[in-house]
C-alpha cells in the first residue's frame, strides 16, 4: 500500500468525545460512575420513559465554559437540539445534542512543536449506553450470537470537541490528542481515561495532491483506543485513499472500523449527514446563557496549563522541549520546579524526573529531592546509588542521606576506583587496546566491569573520565 510522500499530503480532523468529571448525569440525577453493575444507574430520564424530563446539570455546563475557556473558545449562548437515529443503544431513539449553537466555538489548540490547530467548537450532549456482542470473533454485532445492552452509561455528560482540518500527520494528531489530554486532566474537566472510554477519538482522514487547497472526499476511522492505535489508523487510511486515486478510483464517504489487530480499516456504515439526524429544536429545555461574571469567576480559577507548565521547566529548570513535555505528562513539573527552588542543579532534577520516576509517584516533596541531588553533585553519592536512594524515596519518603547510610553508600576513595578501573584493563587488554585506538563504545565494558566489583558504588562518569586520562 502506498503512503503519502511528496506528492501526496494527508487532510485531518479530529472529533473527541469527553465524559465529563460529573457526579450525575447530564439531565437526570443518576451516578456518573464507571464499571458498577449494569443497569443500575438508570433513572426514568436515562431510559426515555413517557413523561420524563431531562433537567440540565450546572456542572457540566461550568466544566465545558472551563474547557472551551482552555481552547480559546468563545462562550456563547447556546441551545439543545433533538438528534433522531435508532440504534438500540439509545433508549429515547433520540440524543439530546448542540447542534447550531454549540457553547464554544472557534478555538484553537497549540502543539508542543508551535503548530496551531483551530478548533471548530465543543458542545454538549448526552452519551449512549452500551452494547456488547457475545459470540464471533471480532467483537461486533456482525458474527454475534446475541447482544446485551447497559444503560448506565446513557445521559453521561459528553463535549464533543470537534477540531479544524489543520492537521497534516499522523504524528501530529497524535500529539493534540494527547496535548487535549493533558488539558483535560489540568482543568479537571474529564480523567480522560482512553481505556474506560471516557475519552474517544475519530479520526475524519482525506488526501489531496500537494499544493491544492480542494477537501477531498473523507472517511471517519472509529474504534480508536490508544494513541498509538490513532496514528496507525491514520497512516492506513490516508494510504488506502492514495492507492485508490493512483488506481483511478476514488473512496466513499463512509464510516470505518479500526480493526486493531489486523492493522487495518472496514467499512461500518455510509456517512451520515446531518439532514439525515432530523434536527430540531429540543422543547424541553431552554437556552444556555452563561453569565458574564460566572464565565469571569471560571477563569479567574484557571489552572496553569500544560503549555505554561513547559515554558516554565524549560526557563527554571533548563529542559528541553522533549523532556518538559515528558515531566509535565507525568504531572512531576512542580516537584522539579520546587527542587530547583531549593537549589537542587535542574539538568539533574529533569534527568531523574525523565528517567527514574514515574507518573505522580513521588512520595517525598522538593526539598528531599533536591537535598538528594546535592549529594549526587557533591560526589557523596554516585549516580547509581542516588537512582537507588530515589526509588526508595519514591515508594517511601524518608531523608536521603539517612537513605544512603543506611545501604552503606559512601563516595569511593579515588586511589580505590583507580585500582578497579587497572583491573578492569588488566582483565580485557583486547578491548583496552580499541579503546585507546579510539573506538569509544568499548567503554561501556569497562565501565560495567567496575560497577560490578564495586557493587554499584563507583561513579559511571568518573570511571569514564579516569578510562579517557589512562589513554591520554
Amino acid at each position: 500500500m502506498s503512503e503519502a510522500g511528496t506528492d501526496w499530503e494527508t487532510v485531518i480532523g479530529l472529533e473527541v468525545h469527553v465524559e465529563l468529571a460529573t457526579n450525575t448525569k447530564l439531565f437526570s440525577a443518576a451516578p456518573n460512575s464507571f464499571g458498577d453493575d449494569p443497569n443500575i444507574n438508570v433513572t426514568p430520564v436515562c431510559l426515555g420513559l413517557p413523561g420524563s424530563l431531562p433537567v440540565l446539570n450546572k456542572g457540566a455546563v461550568e466544566h465545558a465554559i472551563r474547557l472551551g475557556l482552555a481552547l480559546n473558545c468563545e462562550i456563547r449562548p447556546s441551545t439543545f437540539a433533538r438528534k433522531n437515529y435508532f440504534y438500540p443503544d439509545m433508549p429515547k431513539d433520540f440524543q439530546i445534542s448542540q447542534y447550531e449553537l454549540p457553547i464554544c466555538s472557534d478555538g484553537s489548540l497549540e502543539l508542543p512543536n508551535g503548530t496551531v490547530i483551530g478548533i471548530e467548537r465543543a458542545h454538549l450532549e448526552e452519551d449512549t449506553g452500551k452494547s456488547t456482542h457475545i459470540g464471533g470473533d471480532s467483537g461486533r454485532i456482525h458474527g454475534s450470537d446475541y447482544s446485551m445492552i447497559d444503560y448506565n452509561r446513557a445521559g453521561v455528560p459528553l463535549l464533543e470537541i470537534v477540531s479544524r482540518p489543520d492537521l497534516r500527520s499522523a504524528e501530529d494528531a497524535r500529539a493534540y490528542a494527547e496535548e487535549l489530554r493533558q488539558i483535560l486532566l489540568a482543568t479537571g474537566a474529564s480523567d480522560a481515561r482512553l481505556e474506560e472510554g471516557s475519552m474517544r477519538v475519530d479520526a475524519n482522514v482525506s488526501v489531496r495532491p500537494r499544493g491544492d487547497t480542494e477537501l477531498r472526499t473523507r472517511c471517519e476511522v472509529k474504534n480508536v483506543n490508544s494513541f498509538r492505535s490513532l496514528g496507525r489508523a491514520i497512516e492506513y487510511e490516508a494510504a488506502r485513499h492514495i492507492d485508490l486515486y493512483e488506481n483511478g478510483e476514488a473512496p466513499d464517504q463512509e464510516t470505518r472500523h479500526w480493526a486493531e489487530d489486523e492493522g487495518r480499516t472496514h467499512t461500518l456504515r455510509s456517512k451520515e449527514e446531518a439532514n439525515d439526524y432530523r434536527y430540531f429544536p429540543e422543547p424541553d429545555l431552554v437556552t444556555i446563557d452563561p453569565d458574564a461574571d460566572w464565565v469571569a469567576e471560571i477563569e479567574a480559577a484557571m489552572p496553569a496549563l500544560p503549555a505554561e507548565r513547559r515554558a516554565a521547566l524549560m526557563s527554571l529548570a533548563g529542559a528541553s522541549q522533549e523532556h518538559a513535555a515528558t515531566v509535565v505528562g507525568r504531572g512531576l513539573d512542580q516537584l522539579v520546579l520546587a527542587a530547583v527552588a531549593a537549589g537542587a542543579d535542574g539538568s539533574k532534577a529533569i534527568n531523574h524526573a525523565v528517567n527514574n520516576l514515574a507518573e505522580d509517584g513521588a512520595a517525598f516533596d522538593g526539598a528531599a529531592f533536591a537535598d538528594l541531588i546535592s549529594l549526587e553533585v557533591s560526589g557523596a553519592l554516585s549516580s547509581t546509588q542516588a537512582k537507588t536512594v530515589l526509588s526508595e524515596m519514591a515508594t517511601s519518603g524518608g531523608v536521603p542521606s539517612e537513605i544512603a547510610a543506611a545501604r552503606g553508600f559512601e563516595a569511593m576513595d579515588s586511589s580505590e576506583l583507580e585500582t578497579l578501573v587497572d583491573e578492569a584493563i588488566a582483565a580485557d587488554p583486547e578491548a583496552w587496546a580499541k579503546f585507546c585506538e579510539g573506538e569509544d563504545k568499548v567503554q561501556g565494558a569497562f565501565v560495567g566491569h567496575v560497577m560490578k566489583a564495586s557493587r554499584g558504588q563507583a561513579d559511571g562518569k568518573a570511571v569514564g573520565a579516569l578510562l579517557r586520562s589512562k589513554r591520554g
